[in-house]
């Protein structure tokens, strides 16, 4: 059964009006073609639509039938309208964010918050896994952006890299905290906390204690700098993390300052470079973005 909006529109303005001719003037078209319409669309669906009773268009049982389901086309089509100015305003939608579980611990929760106070129509899936989990999903367009460590890149794979600014953390009241830079000179007797030993940070912070001749103590191995801060909350041990992560611990039992050589954590947003382009991932990269402020180190974002 094939048949046109349009002739939907003037079979319910005939039945609102009972005239051809009222029905016309509200769809502001002349009297033909709306009996035109209203012919085609009699002969579509096969059934007489209306009987003419004291000068009067009375639809028929059948089309009182009909009548009914094309006011739930209409109220549809209405609210597609709605929700694509939604879509359009970015008020409406599903975004779904894989990320490394600091990020879901830490900083992402009050951005998401304030992110969907602003659009109330938004629902939000929010998945933390390690980053070779992520870069599956990206692939496979399971989700609509992905937040990780540094990467080198994949054909599948559009990427946006940048690096957020490291500080060395000690529990307060630490002898450190009379240094306003710290070395690995000055760590040389410190039980070091540190991320996992593949992972090119912690690559980097060895690589700095070698370069200034110092032995490394290691002492734990983390996969989240979110627990190096609670353990050094806690007065155990130090550790070299984002900046970023160490400003939630602030006053909560450690204390931060700037680490030389400077470090820096490598983190890459990954998206499908194929697929629809989400206005609402597109819109949540760039506040994510701005929200890490200061944090990142300039100059170093790669696109």
């Amino acid at each position: 059964m094939k048949f046109k909006l349009r002739q939907l529109e003037a079979f319910q303005a005939v039945a609102q009006t009972g005239s051809i001719t009222r029905a016309a003037k509200i769809l502001e078209i002349s009297q033909p073609a709306a009996s035109r319409l209203l012919s085609d669309f009699s002969k579509t669906v096969a059934i007489d639509l209306f009987r003419r009773e004291g000068g009067q268009l009375i639809p028929t049982s059948e089309a009182r039938y009909l009548l009914s389901e094309v006011g739930r086309v209409f109220e549809s089509l209405r609210h597609l309208e709605e929700l694509n100015r939604d879509l359009t305003d970015r008020t409406a939608g599903h975004l779904r964010i894989a990320c490394l579980p600091g990020f879901a611990t830490s900083h992402l929760p009050k951005l998401l918050a304030r992110f969907l106070d602003q659009r109330p129509g938004v629902s939000l899936t929010l998945e933390p896994d390690r980053p070779e989990r992520i870069l599956e999903w990206i692939i496979g367009e399971q989700y609509d952006c992905g937040i990780t460590d540094g990467f080198s890149g994949h054909p599948a794979v559009e990427h946006v890299n940048f690096a957020v600014k490291t500080v060395c953390i000690f529990p307060k009241g630490h002898a450190l905290s009379r240094l306003d830079c710290i070395s690995p000179l000055d760590l040389r007797d410190e039980k070091i906390i540190h991320t996992r030993r593949d992972s090119s940070f912690f690559k980097d912070l060895s690589q700095s204690f070698s370069d200034y001749g110092v032995l490394m103590n290691s002492w734990v191995e983390v996969r989240q700098f979110t627990t190096a801060c609670i353990m050094v909350a806690e007065g155990q041990g130090v550790s070299v993390v984002s900046a970023m992560d160490a400003e939630q611990y602030r006053g909560k039992g450690l204390e931060m300052r700037r680490f030389e050589p400077e470090l820096v954590h490598k983190l890459s947003i990954l998206k499908p470079i194929s697929g629809s382009r989400s206005l609402l991932s597109l819109d949540f990269v760039e506040t994510f973005l701005e929200s890490l402020g200061d944090y990142i180190v300039p100059d170093t974002g790669e696109r």
